[in-house]
């Protein structure tokens, strides 16, 4: 039995070592949200959280997370009112929509560490996530959208 938690919930699952995080999450858990993109960790449509850091989650096997804290998009915010998706909606981030959770993820993760990220950052570090639609320009618009919301409640908090 491997055990961790998936968005504050304690789990314990019967599965191979080397089982993808992915597809435990999804089979497992049942949380859908985090999609299979293109299963080398490439795409970052499989993107969470693991102790807050960005993580491909279809080429991390689940033994590496037991007992560290996963956060998947169902866990981001119970209302979908975090700032990033507040802002991806404000913006109309998605098209196809597929990627947008791992996105998401990804931006989250940036804000962490760049509270207030320069076009290059958002360049840099979303780089590594695809939208088949294109909406660069967009995810980029949304991620500073978010970072002065959330700079926003750090300073009247």
């Amino acid at each position: 039995m491997i055990e961790f938690a998936v968005n504050g919930r304690r789990v314990s699952v019967d599965v191979e070592p080397d089982t993808p995080l992915l597809w435990v999450i999804r089979d497992d858990v049942g949380l859908t949200g985090t999609k299979f993109g293109c299963g080398i960790g490439m795409c970052g449509a499989c993107t969470v959280l693991v102790g807050g850091r960005a993580t491909r989650s279809c080429i991390t096997p689940i033994a590496d997370v037991a007992g560290t804290e996963i956060t998947t998009i169902e866990g981001l915010s119970p209302h979908g009112d975090h700032p990033v998706q507040v802002a991806w909606r404000n913006i109309s981030v998605p098209q196809c929509g597929y990627c947008q959770s791992g996105q998401i993820m990804q931006a989250v993760a940036l804000l962490k560490d760049i509270p207030t990220p320069t076009d290059d950052d958002i360049d840099a570090v979303m780089t590594g996530n695809l939208c088949r639609c294109m909406t660069y320009n967009r995810i980029r618009k949304a991620v500073h959208e978010a970072s002065q919301a959330m700079m926003g409640e750090k300073n009247s908090g």
